[in-house]
């Protein structure tokens, strides 16, 4: 009988009946792990290239606005009549981005910067160009889009316009 009772003491101290996990609870709770896995690992994949396309935009950006200023750093040219001032672009552009400016008549360039003979009070251009000049400055650039479905990337093109205007000092 002293025999029996030592061998009962531990299953006592340890709970008496604990028999584990089933092979059922086992597989529900790694399906469970494998679920919040590929759900973490998608987020974290999205955030990755949401953080790619913003830095892309913000590298625009920062083209357009300095571009911008280096249009107003440089002299006023007037415009002729029906024409337009023409303006230079910078030269430390970063890769895969391309500088254009709206032209009057025709489709956007990206050879010079055109400033636009503007009328303030009927926001319009003008004919003649009266000592103040609208500038748009267009950025572009392409964002890979990567679609996990077809596993593919394709470039997508976009563009950052940054409008502002150019006033003659000595009009």
């Amino acid at each position: 009988m002293k025999m029996l009772r030592l061998i009962r003491r531990p299953k006592r101290a340890s709970g008496g009946h604990s028999r584990g996990f089933t092979l059922i609870e086992v597989v529900i709770a790694m399906g469970l792990l494998g679920i919040i896995g590929v759900a973490v690992l998608t987020a974290l994949s999205y955030a990755s290239t949401m953080l790619i396309v913003a830095d892309r935009r913000a590298t625009a950006e920062s083209v357009a606005k300095t571009q911008m200023e280096y249009v107003k750093s440089q002299d006023y040219v007037p415009a002729p009549n029906g024409g337009a001032g023409n303006y230079s672009i910078i030269g430390d552009i970063p890769t895969g981005y391309t500088i254009w400016s709206v032209n009057r008549t025709g489709p956007p360039v990206d050879t010079v910067v055109i400033g636009i003979p503007w009328d303030s009070g009927n926001d319009t251009p003008t004919y003649e160009d009266n000592g103040l000049q609208k500038i748009t400055v267009i950025v572009k650039y392409n964002v890979l889009s990567y679609n996990t479905t077809s596993q593919s990337g394709t470039l997508i093109a976009k563009n950052f316009t940054l409008e502002d205007y150019k006033r003659d000092p000595e009009a």
